[in-house]
C-alpha cells in the first residue's frame, strides 16, 4: 500500500487557532475530489484501503477530524461538535482548492457531510452517508458513550486491538490483519505503551446531549436532509443500532430520496475495508 502524505492547515475557533491534519493520495494536481470524514472516536486512516481503490480517479483527502489523530486538541471542549467540523471543513476545502467534490462521511463524518451539502452553494455533488441519517437511536448513543473518553493504557498494540474489537464487534467480521491496520493509527504512544489517538473531552459534548436534545436537532437534520440536491447513497450496516431501517426507507422516500445498500452481518458501522463494501461505493461515484 503506497503511503499517504500527511498535510495541515490552520482553523479558526472560539479560543483562536488549531490546526487540523489530513492524509492525501493520489495526484495533489487532480482537481476531482473526494473527501472522506470519520465516525466520532476515530481518525482519518480508517480509509486508506478505500483511498487507494480510489486514488487512481480522486485526490482523496481524509482528515483528522480535530481532537483526533495528528491533530491538535480544542481549549474547549463544548468546541466539539458538528458547526466546528463544518467550519473546519470549509477552511480544508479552501486549501485542497476544491470547488466541487464527492464526500464519503461513516457515521459523525455523515453528519458533517449532510450538514456541509445543505448549505446554499456547497460544493458537494455525491454524498455517500454510512450509517447515519437524520434520526439516531438514542440507545445507541448510550452504548457509545460507555466507553467514550474512558481512560485506558495497553502495553501492546496487540492488547489494544483485543479492547477494541470487544468494543466495536458490530463493525462486523475482519480478518485479523484488517483489524491490527484499523487499530494502529487508533494508538498514541504513552510511556513503554499506548493510549487511545483522541481527546478525551470529546466526550463532553456527547454525553450533554439528553433525548430532548436529540429529538430537536433531528428536526433540524431532516430539514437538512431534504434541502440536499447531491445525488445521495445510504449505506447501512442491516444489525445497526444508530440508524434503523424504518430511518432508511423514510430517506429513500423524501429528500434527494437516497439509493440504500445494506450489508449484511454488519451493525454499525460498515468500515469500508471488505472488497463488497469498497465496490459499492466505487460504483456510486463513477457512474455516469
Amino acid at each position: 500500500m503506497t503511503p499517504p502524505r500527511l498535510n495541515h492547515v490552520q482553523c479558526l475557533d472560539n479560543r483562536g487557532l488549531h490546526r487540523m491534519a489530513y492524509w492525501e493520495w493520489g495526484d495533489p494536481a487532480n482537481p476531482r475530489v473526494l473527501l472522506c470524514a470519520h465516525g466520532l472516536s476515530r481518525q482519518g486512516r480508517d480509509f486508506d484501503t478505500l483511498a487507494e481503490a480510489m486514488a487512481d480517479v480522486y485526490r482523496v483527502v481524509c482528515p483528522d477530524v480535530v481532537g483526533r489523530g495528528q491533530s491538535d486538541w480544542l481549549a474547549d471542549p463544548m468546541g466539539y461538535v458538528v458547526p466546528t467540523y463544518v467550519a473546519d471543513m470549509v477552511t480544508l476545502l479552501a486549501r485542497v482548492n476544491a470547488t466541487q467534490l464527492d464526500w464519503v462521511g461513516t457515521s459523525m463524518g455523515g453528519l458533517i457531510g449532510l450538514a456541509l451539502a445543505s448549505m446554499p452553494g456547497a460544493p458537494v455533488r455525491r454524498l455517500v452517508l454510512n450509517d447515519v441519517g437524520p434520526s439516531i437511536q438514542f440507545a445507541a448513543i448510550e452504548r457509545i458513550g460507555q466507553y467514550l473518553g474512558q481512560p485506558a493504557h495497553w502495553t501492546t498494540e496487540e492488547e489494544a486491538a483485543d479492547y477494541l474489537w470487544s468494543i466495536s464487534q458490530s463493525f462486523g467480521p475482519h480478518t485479523r490483519e484488517q483489524w491490527l491496520a484499523l487499530t494502529r493509527p487508533q494508538l498514541k504512544v504513552d510511556g513503554s505503551g499506548f493510549k487511545p489517538h483522541y481527546d478525551p473531552a470529546i466526550a463532553v459534548p456527547f454525553r450533554a446531549v439528553t433525548p430532548e436534545l436529540a429529538a430537536a436537532g433531528e428536526a433540524q437534520l431532516w430539514k437538512a436532509y431534504d434541502s440536499l440536491r447531491s445525488e445521495t447513497l445510504l449505506l447501512r450496516g442491516a444489525d445497526s443500532d444508530l440508524l434503523s431501517r424504518d430511518t432508511a426507507i423514510e430517506m429513500m422516500q423524501r429528500g434527494p430520496r437516497a439509493q440504500l445498500c445494506e450489508f449484511e452481518g454488519v451493525g454499525h458501522a460498515p468500515t469500508l475495508v471488505q472488497a463488497d463494501q469498497v465496490s459499492v461505493v466505487r460504483n456510486f461515484l463513477l457512474s455516469s
